[in-house]
């Protein structure tokens, strides 16, 4: 047992004694706050005739019946919009000990590489759902309040809720596993920050887009990334366009979602993780 909870341990002290957790959770939860209280209150009020169509441009007849439910919508923005912070711890902690040359005092401490790079897994699947719980708080906590000032039902006392929110810190735990398996594959930080960027605020974002235009593409974009973690949370607003709510269901976007992490750690340890790293 020790061999297998001392190098966890020594993940976590890895991780625990930089700043680089607690700054991403910061601005984590402050973006999420942001993006969470303004359109509940927007949605809020538009839903209950505070804020006038008008106001906001929407010709007069604002229809909010194609949104659903609105508290799981902005809920869902804890995974939805701030998954790329997990992805980002993920591979921080793992390119770091590249750029640092930390692996090497690893190695001869644990020259099994293979448990090494699995106490990591465990480290960071931790530490992403405890992203995904702070994601929650500002979306769960300012949303509800926000709701609740309005006069809507925060829907806290919904068992389909807590679901969500149970889903949301597992899909945020997998993210960051994702991250790791990033950081294996391609060794330089600054590259795996720029893929990272570059893919989930601009690639995916596109090719999703891209794929509602018919049924078969967004047969195939339901297994991207984004999509599959939407499908395994159950909400997002990205998922409304797709052309006759073609989804994966919950536990199918979870298996995909762990796919690609799983795939790329494994992918990145016979690539990168075996080579010599003096």
């Amino acid at each position: 047992m020790n061999l297998i909870l001392r190098p966890v341990a020594a993940e976590f002290s890895k991780i625990l004694t930089t700043r680089m957790w607690w700054i991403l959770a910061l601005v984590l939860f402050g973006y999420i706050a942001l993006i969470a209280g303004g359109l509940s209150a927007l949605f809020g009020g538009l839903q209950n005739g505070s804020i006038s169509p008008d106001a906001v441009n929407t010709g007069g007849g604002a229809d909010l019946s194609t949104l659903g439910t609105l508290p799981p919508l902005i809920y869902s923005f804890a995974a939805s919009v701030g998954y790329v912070f997990p992805v980002l711890l993920g591979a921080l902690a793992t390119t770091g000990e590249f750029r640092h040359q930390t692996l090497t005092p690893t190695f001869l401490a644990t020259p099994k590489r293979g448990r090494v790079l699995g106490a990591k897994t465990i480290a960071l699947f931790a530490m992403g759902a405890a992203l995904g719980v702070v994601g929650l708080a500002a979306s769960v906590g300012i949303g509800a309040l926000v709701f609740s000032g309005f006069g809507i039902d925060p829907l806290l006392a919904d068992g389909e809720t807590w679901g969500l929110i149970g889903r949301t810190v597992l899909a945020m735990a997998i993210w960051a596993v994702i991250g790791v398996g990033l950081g294996v594959l391609v060794p330089s930080q600054v590259a795996s920050i720029v893929i990272v960027l570059a893919f989930t605020q601009f690639i995916e974002p596109l090719l999703r887009f891209a794929s509602t235009f018919t049924q078969i593409t967004a047969d195939i974009g339901k297994f991207l990334p984004g999509a599959a973690s939407d499908a395994l949370v159950g909400e997002s607003f990205f998922t409304l366009a797709s052309p006759g709510g073609a989804l994966l269901t919950s536990w199918q976007g979870g298996l995909v979602l762990l796919a690609y992490g799983l795939l790329a750690t494994v992918a990145g340890y016979f690539i990168s993780w075996k080579r010599d790293v003096t």
